[in-house]
């Protein structure tokens, strides 16, 4: 992989905010969102949206913290510097474990995904070697995009999400005449936790926090505001597909959304569903396009995380060509690696995400504010709103979405 030359700081000064609302907009919005109706259908419509809101809040208000702790330091700084800064070694450790585990069983999933929609081009070819072939190829291309910078990354970014949103809008029109408004009001409520898991999984953008301050030139006010714009558009999406499958497809039943939660194939189920349910092949290719276009973008917002991270914990300089190979083996040659030769570690690791998205995006930073405020004293300028009250609500709200995945990981919640 060839690094080109840095991008000159005048071609980067003044970035626009819609760049860095689509990069945290890519980031969000994956693939699961297809069977985001499946996990929420235990508790209902109504119900889950109320948990997603819950949850949208706590994310975002854990991604702020993010924002306030990475201006504290001078930029290029990432979690492993502001966690060693704020909460001293252990802490640090602790975020190079879960920040690694995430973004690299993250990568492994893309680059899985990535490398069987390539190797569906070929026939008649030896299917593992096209497979080892078509990951490494998937990685190049995209990771040489995330090597020459985030302004590139930002610009191709763009283009892909225009087809996304598109895409996105092309399903909800295919699928919205179908809504039966009787079946948004099922559910029940002793099940609405269901989804919480998946919903703070949905949400796992604050890792793109100190990237995105680095490229707006640390201007916290603007970063802010992409933060919340951000935030706001994957709500809005998962809601309205929310409404138009829970609307659609029976909750119980053979096609049901409850029996495709049982199924342990969310994605596919659903689209199958659809399919049989409303007689439209259109919705099954708009279904590849969305979920083909969403592993793109994904895998572009979480290498810019990670090459960041990997630069700032590592001391590499991003700076200088050989700088930016170094940390560019080290983001893409372990995921490309386990993908060819352990692909069962990658599966095992992502089934935990939303635990270590809960880690990274709301209990380490709440932590990291509350000592940098309060104990350490190296808090300046820009602040989160709410004190103490605010810092001691999110660490109970983290805790309490951890403490129901750890109960679904060892099966003591089950919602079918």
């Amino acid at each position: 992989m060839i690094a080109a030359a840095p991008e000159s700081t005048a071609v980067a000064t003044h970035p626009n905010a819609i760049g860095g609302i689509l990069i945290v907009v890519g980031t969000c919005i994956g693939a699961g969102l297809l069977a985001l109706p499946v996990s929420n259908s235990p508790g209902g419509f109504g119900y889950s949206t109320v948990v997603m809101v819950l949850v949208w809040a706590v994310t975002t208000l854990g991604a702020l913290f993010v924002l306030e702790v990475t201006q504290w330091l001078p930029r290029g700084a990432n979690i492993v510097s502001i966690a060693r800064a704020t909460l001293g070694r252990k802490a640090e450790a602790v975020a190079w474990i879960v920040y690694l585990l995430l973004c690299y069983s993250l990568l492994c999933a893309y680059i899985s995904a990535g490398a069987d929609i390539l190797a569906g081009l070929t026939q008649g070819l030896n299917p593992d070697l096209v497979r080892s072939a078509a990951a490494a190829a998937f990685t190049l291309v995209l990771g040489s995009i995330v090597l020459r910078g985030i302004r590139s990354l930002d610009l191709v970014n763009r283009g892909l999400m225009l087809v996304k949103l598109a895409t996105f809008g092309l399903l909800i029109f295919l699928v919205s005449p179908h809504i039966d408004s009787d079946k948004l009001r099922q559910g029940e409520l002793r099940l609405v936790l269901s989804s919480v898991s998946v919903a703070v999984t949905s949400f796992g953008f604050a890792i793109v926090i100190p990237s995105l301050l680095d490229y707006f030139n640390g201007n916290v006010k603007k970063v802010r505001t992409i933060i919340l714009a951000g935030s706001l558009i994957p709500l809005g999406c998962y809601i309205a597909w929310n409404i138009v499958v829970m609307g659609t497809l029976p909750r119980m039943g053979p096609d049901g959304l409850l029996q495709v939660l049982a199924s342990g194939d969310a994605t596919d189920g659903l689209v199958k569903g659809l399919k049989d349910v409303l007689k439209v092949p259109a919705v099954t290719d708009a279904s590849e396009l969305f979920a083909s276009i969403c592993v793109l973008t994904s895998f572009l917002g979480v290498s810019l995380a990670l090459f960041d991270f990997l630069a700032d914990g590592l001391g590499l300089d991003r700076g200088t060509g050989s700088g930016r190979i170094k940390t560019g083996l080290l983001t893409f040659v372990p995921p490309v690696f386990i993908v060819s030769l352990y692909p069962e570690i990658f599966i095992l690791a992502l089934s935990y995400a939303g635990l270590l998205v809960v880690v990274l995006s709301v209990l380490l930073p709440a932590s990291m504010v509350w000592s940098g405020r309060y104990v350490t004293g190296v808090a300046k300028d820009y602040r989160v709103w709410g004190g103490k009250v605010t810092i001691m609500a999110e660490v109970g709200a983290g805790l309490l979405i951890l403490s129901i995945g750890l109960l679904e990981g060892l099966g003591l919640l089950k919602w079918v």
